[in-house]
């Protein structure tokens, strides 16, 4: 007996309520036999030309709805809220929950079976994500893909990457403006996310590891036209999904998010994944934790792409993408469900790596014990993060004087200042930048090298934050300290000069001031939190969960997936 759809409730009554739930659709050109009970896929689409990551969603769309239709489907496309991590102020990362909340309510609220979601740039993958899981119906991604290969003065060059890099060479007179301006035009070359392994290319690769997308989602060229193959066999997959009734739950066990983390760190993924995969985790009910992302610590680093490496995502998809990875790496994965309702075994059974100097063997690793690595000490009691792949080896066990900026403005007004008191061995400390300080948590905690140290040719040092970093960026810096300065964490109270050790062989992040200095200072120092007496921003202040938490909103963790009974009219 066939499974009564989720739709007829919207489009299967011969009644007043069907009537107008059926009528309303014919005015697009839908014909009867369109509502005859066929699986009704909801293509979830962010696309924008204010989100030039994901300008390419349109196209693929349509892909989407040729392989729905193909295998009996009715594709139906709607909008949600889109995300440009380029383009939005103060930070997309504000809005990736409203988001989850635009992706969650829109699929509860309309009459589909099973929804196809359309992403890419940093934040819409997870937003994404969130929101479907917390409805949980059948659900499969497809993302943009990166860019093409950057191109400058004959060498490749790569997003974010490259542009942290420049920007320091023209402030060290390395490089001219002029020059900078040159390469500006040659970055982008292409639709698509960032083509280094930022937090775009590193969630739709992650995603691909968890088995909520078909083989080769990761990594194939926005433009490639394999990229619209993919979204035609994810439509025609989508429906089958749903005669299966195989949903999120099915997929997003705790083994997946595991993998996850062990793939991350084989391909020097980004750091924000570590807020995006416990905010999924708590919208499934998920016990995960930060002690679970040390679980990826000791993972060689095999992906030889920026920031950790010297290639880009177009180059990794040619040497076998992220089914080689998983090759490379298949004795420590967990054996779990994905869309194809087989085991993620069938995603690299046969895959084969075309290219070492792209991505290495287990055994002959780029860098062993690469993984990000939480740190927990008295200067983040709730847990920091560092990532030593993009890291300089002899900085990760460092002590020395911190030089506090109380927030980005004072960051930026006095970094350039040439009598800053700072040396090599300073440690630079940037509070006000998590969750409810920014508010966001902005990717400013890799901090520009003092003008200074610059100019003698420095380019890293220790920086700590209560931030995140771009995914394309690099260098030694602690991220995520929790609790935030704003929420009362020990960080709001560090001044100039305290000594910080930081050991990320042991995992120590600590601040060399006794417990009765810091109960003294707690009387008269702290970090304001931002004024905002109203609308979404306000909502996000007073609720948001700390890092720690994967900075969702309180009331959103879990999940509801009943369908709506009553009717509009």
């Amino acid at each position: 007996m066939t499974k009564k759809r989720r739709s007829s409730l919207w489009y299967g009554n011969k009644d007043r309520d069907g009537f107008i739930h059926r009528s309303w659709m014919k005015n697009q050109g839908f014909p009867d036999h369109a509502f005859d009970g066929r699986p009704i896929i909801g293509i979830c689409n962010t696309w924008s030309e204010l989100t030039p990551c994901n300008s390419s969603l349109r196209d693929l769309a349509e892909g989407v709805k040729r392989g729905v239709w193909e295998a009996g489907g009715f594709p139906v496309e709607f909008p949600v809220m889109s995300l440009g991590e380029t383009q939005m102020k103060p930070t997309a990362m504000l809005f990736r929950n409203l988001l989850a909340m635009d992706v969650e309510e829109s699929i509860r609220a309309y009459g589909i079976d099973g929804v196809v979601l359309l992403g890419g740039c940093d934040k819409t993958t997870p937003g994404q994500l969130m929101g479907a899981a917390s409805v949980d119906i059948p659900t499969i991604v497809v993302s943009s893909g990166p860019m093409l290969n950057g191109k400058w003065q004959g060498k490749d060059i790569g997003s974010g990457t490259d542009v942290w890099k420049f920007s320091e060479a023209v402030r060290a007179g390395d490089m001219s403006l002029s020059e900078f301006m040159a390469a500006e035009s040659g970055m982008s070359r292409s639709k698509g996310v960032c083509m280094t392994m930022g937090t775009a290319s590193t969630m739709s690769s992650l995603v691909e590891a968890m088995g909520l997308s078909l083989p080769a989602n990761g990594a194939l060229p926005a433009v490639d036209a394999r990229r619209m193959a993919l979204a035609h066999l994810s439509g025609k997959r989508i429906v089958e999904m749903v005669d299966e009734d195989l949903k999120p739950s099915e997929i997003l066990t705790r083994d997946a998010f595991i993998n996850a983390i062990i793939t991350n760190a084989a391909v020097g993924g980004s750091s924000n994944a570590v807020v995006h995969l416990l905010a999924i985790a708590g919208r499934v009910g998920v016990e995960l934790s930060l002690d679970d992302i040390d679980l990826g610590k000791h993972v060689p680093l095999l992906v030889n792409c920026m920031p950790s490496g010297s290639y880009l995502m177009e180059d990794f998809c040619y040497a076998g993408g992220i089914p080689a990875v998983l090759a490379e790496i298949s004795h420590l994965l967990k054996p779990v469900k994905t869309v194809l309702g087989s085991d993620l075994e069938d995603y690299y059974r046969d895959a084969k790596c075309w290219n070492r100097d792209v991505i290495f063997s287990f055994k002959n690793p780029i860098k062993r014990d690469a993984g990000l690595t939480v740190l927990r000490g008295t200067l983040a009691p709730e847990g920091a993060v560092i990532k030593p792949s993009a890291a300089t080896p002899e900085l990760l066990e460092h002590r020395g004087p911190a030089y506090v900026f109380e927030n980005v403005e004072d960051m930026k007004a006095n970094i350039n200042n040439e009598d800053l008191p700072v040396t090599k061995d300073t440690i630079l400390v940037l509070k006000g930048c998590g969750p409810k300080g920014y508010p966001g948590m902005a990717e400013v905690g890799n901090m520009p090298i003092p003008a200074k140290l610059v100019k003698e040719g420095l380019r890293d040092m220790v920086r700590i934050s209560d931030a995140r970093m771009s995914g394309t960026a690099y260098g030694t810096v602690v991220l995520h300290v929790a609790p935030e300065a704003a929420a009362g964490g020990v960080l709001a109270l560090v001044k100039t000069g305290d000594e910080i050790v930081l050991s990320a062989k042991e995992g120590r992040l600590d601040l060399l001031v006794d417990k009765e200095e810091l109960l003294a200072r707690s009387a008269y120092m702290s970090t304001p939190l931002p004024d905002y007496e109203r609308g979404y921003i306000k909502l996000y202040i007073d609720h948001v969960l700390g890092a720690d938490k994967g900075a969702d909103l309180d009331f959103l963790v879990g999940n509801d997936t009943r369908v709506p009974q009553r009717e509009s009219h």
